[in-house]
């Protein structure tokens, strides 16, 4: 998902205009658009899948990080634990 500065920015009067117009580019491309105002980014519009996917994809690489950390830590369980805390002995 890789912006294209010569098609994603846009004004926020251009969004005022026509906000349809934007919500759809950014849904038909899959791509965020940048809105700017008086040449400055101020917000993104994203269509709703491309935002959840980056959502769950934020939260996955969370977890795994979290995971590298408990293992460094020492925090770990024995697969024969694991598979008795989860019933599949």
């Amino acid at each position: 998902m890789q912006v294209k500065f010569s098609e994603d920015v846009v004004p926020l009067s251009d969004l005022k205009v026509n906000p349809g117009k934007v919500v759809n580019r950014a849904q038909d491309t899959h791509r965020p658009i940048l809105l700017t105002s008086r040449g400055r980014g101020v917000a993104v519009v994203q269509g709703l899948e491309e935002y959840e996917k980056t959502a769950e994809e934020l939260q996955f690489v969370k977890a795994v990080a979290q995971g590298l950390m408990d293992v460094r830590e020492g925090k770990t369980v024995s697969l024969a634990d694991a598979k008795k805390t989860l019933g599949i002995d």
